[in-house]
């Protein structure tokens, strides 16, 4: 009873019960009340430390984290900066060598150089200069020089990451051609990492009204696990403005379909 009290209490405070407030005040309640009701809340959230994760659900407000920008904050469909702090603080050590072959804006690369890390990244399409055009399948790189590898790989064709016929994201993830490719990737980044290294893939579902739901997840774990030793399997909570939209909401439930609420964060270590 309490806590319903204290929901409806908070109710009567956003209707303005004690008169108008002002635009600091409404910020404020709106933090309390997306903690309390545990709602993203990334509209009036500025870039917080970062915080160690120790389950196996992750959640963080923002994609940033205090301390300035990590990767280009144009490039669209950039990995959260706080998923990467967290890997590297758990797999990596100082000096060590990251690589992301589908590096996109950067943040990779600037979140592993903050920690002391030495990093490349590649992509089909470079969009800074120290991002180094190649495919994922086909790494620059020699057997075993890697301490440790991440993919954020596109999720189906859900953006236009460029025009390259070799393009993951030209690849829809209702047809096999997808996950062969991904299985490549994966081979690759064996070739390239040392043993007893770790690997980490950061994929979302998708959904479409044509063609329903696509497990990529499920799927891409299964090769991976193929290829290396799972280590465990973590949901990230999508802290994403498209969410908070009532729009977006009601149309899920008019089409009678879920909308995307956490990406799947796959780990792996090599060891044969």
């Amino acid at each position: 009873m309490a806590g319903s009290r204290r929901v409806r209490r908070m109710r009567e405070d956003s209707l303005g019960r004690d008169g108008p407030r002002s635009g600091s005040q409404n910020v404020k309640l709106a933090q309390r009340r997306a903690r309390f009701e545990n709602v993203p809340s990334c509209a009036t959230m500025s870039p917080l430390p970062p915080r160690l994760q120790t389950t196996t659900l992750w959640y963080h407000p923002t994609q940033q984290y205090a301390g300035g920008a990590k990767g280009d904050p144009r490039y669209e469909g950039r990995t959260p900066a706080w998923v990467i702090w967290n890997l590297l603080q758990r797999y990596t050590r100082a000096e060590d060598l990251v690589v992301d072959p589908f590096c996109g804006g950067g943040t990779t690369l600037d979140v592993a150089r903050e920690l002391g890390r030495r990093a490349l990244g590649y992509d089909l399409a470079p969009a800074r200069p120290d991002v180094f055009r190649a495919d994922a399948r086909k790494l620059p790189l020699e057997d075993g020089k890697v301490d440790f590898v991440f993919m954020d790989p596109p999720y189906s064709t859900h953006l236009v990451y460029s025009d390259d016929p070799k393009c993951l994201g030209r690849l829809s993830a209702f047809g096999d051609e997808y996950f062969r490719a991904l299985d490549d990737c994966l081979v690759e980044a064996g070739r390239v990492l040392r043993e007893r290294r770790y690997l980490a893939v950061f994929v979302s579902d998708s959904w479409d009204k044509s063609h329903g739901f696509a497990p990529i997840g499920a799927r891409v774990m299964e090769l991976v696990a193929r290829r290396f030793r799972p280590v465990d399997h973590v949901a990230v909570v999508r802290g994403n403005r498209k969410l908070e939209k009532p729009a977006h909401h009601k149309a899920a439930e008019e089409g009678n379909y879920f909308l995307r609420g956490f990406t799947h964060l796959l780990i792996a270590k090599k060891q044969s």
